[in-house]
């Protein structure tokens, strides 16, 4: 007669069911996404493009790896700092210098994620915090565009290797960008050429099919919630078609949609899990709000864009939002 298997009582600690999707796989996927963007943007504007790209990824990792180069742990094992560099890249101008980029990845990670006390503490999105520092700092640099050369992989901007403190230098092919024609000069873009990347503007914002199908598939990936861009897109295509009613001089719906950088914040920025409410009311609530700001400040502000700074005020309300659009427990009084 043999002897019972034993059974060994095995201890553990919560949480005993974990779900199929981690935090670092979550940012591993919108980090090929957004390569995708960049690999299509490099066609369009060329190597000069992945050059400023990769600058601003280095400032944002090596700042990560050196605020925590004692930890136990790995500190850009998971992606946070290289989707914060990636996606600053993609808001940047294709000429703008290295060592510009390279200081916007080092304040992203610094003043948009470090003081606050790391990975999920932050408020503002880190990305947009860097690109805002660039904007104050140098205007003339966030403003001056180069105009895509459609399959000239090599081609690089004249300012992109400008020294440090020294003038960007002078672009051979400039151009403006769609919102910037039609705000100043009156100037439609042809709708193809908004939906092919055909246009100036920041790397990744160029290419709306791109954006869009990719937005797509991380919505169905279950990447973030959908109502976000949802309601972001539905509120500017609202507001702007409201306004054209009233001031029929104003840019038209279809070209807020599709120009400037509201795709590419709509997909990247505003779906970002710690710096957007949780709830689907606050979803709603900060993506509307986020298009009533775009609109307006697109319409009635200095520069033609305001994506970045719509999503920045916004991100200030957003603990307020997720409070007050908690759903009270079962059972408690109402």
């Amino acid at each position: 007669m043999t002897d019972a298997p034993k059974t060994r009582l095995v201890l553990s600690t919560a949480p005993f069911v974990h779900a199929p999707m981690s935090t670092t796989r979550v940012m591993f996927e919108v980090c090929v996404a957004a390569l995708l963007v960049l690999a299509v943007a490099t066609w369009h504007f060329g190597i000069g493009a992945l050059l400023v790209v990769g600058a601003a990824t280095l400032g944002a990792v090596g700042t990560e790896w050196i605020s925590n180069r004692s930890a136990v742990r790995n500190p850009i094992s998971d992606f946070s700092a290289l989707l914060t560099g990636l996606l600053l890249g993609l808001t940047l101008p294709p000429g703008l210098p290295l060592w510009m980029a390279f200081v916007g990845g080092v304040v992203a990670i610094t003043l948009g994620k470090l003081i606050w006390g790391g990975l999920g503490q932050n408020v503002f999105n880190p990305a947009l915090v860097g690109r805002a520092f660039l904007m104050a700092a140098f205007p003339t640099a966030l403003t001056t565009w180069t105009a895509p050369v459609e399959g000239a992989v090599t081609t690089v901007a004249a300012g992109v290797f400008a020294a440090p403190m020294s003038g960007a230098g002078p672009d051979v092919l400039s151009s403006a960008t769609p919102l910037g024609l039609a705000k100043f000069e009156a100037t439609a873009t042809p709708m193809m050429d908004l939906l092919l990347g055909q246009t100036g503007g920041s790397i990744g914002e160029t290419h709306a099919v791109l954006l869009i199908v990719l937005g797509l598939i991380l919505a169905a990936r279950r990447i973030f919630d959908w109502r976000l861009p949802v309601a972001t897109l539905l509120s500017v295509a609202v507001c702007s078609g409201l306004l054209l009613l009233v001031a029929p001089d104003q840019t038209g719906p279809l070209e807020h949609l599709f120009s400037g950088g509201l795709l590419l914040g709509a997909v990247f920025m505003v779906t970002d899990p710690v710096t957007t409410p949780t709830t689907h009311r606050g979803a709603w609530v900060f993506g509307l709000g986020v298009g009533f700001l775009v609109v307006l400040i697109r319409a009635y502000g200095g520069l033609p864009e305001g994506v970045m700074y719509a999503i920045l005020l916004m991100n200030a309300l957003g603990p307020h939002i997720e409070r007050f659009t908690q759903p009270k427990p079962f059972g408690a009084p109402s």
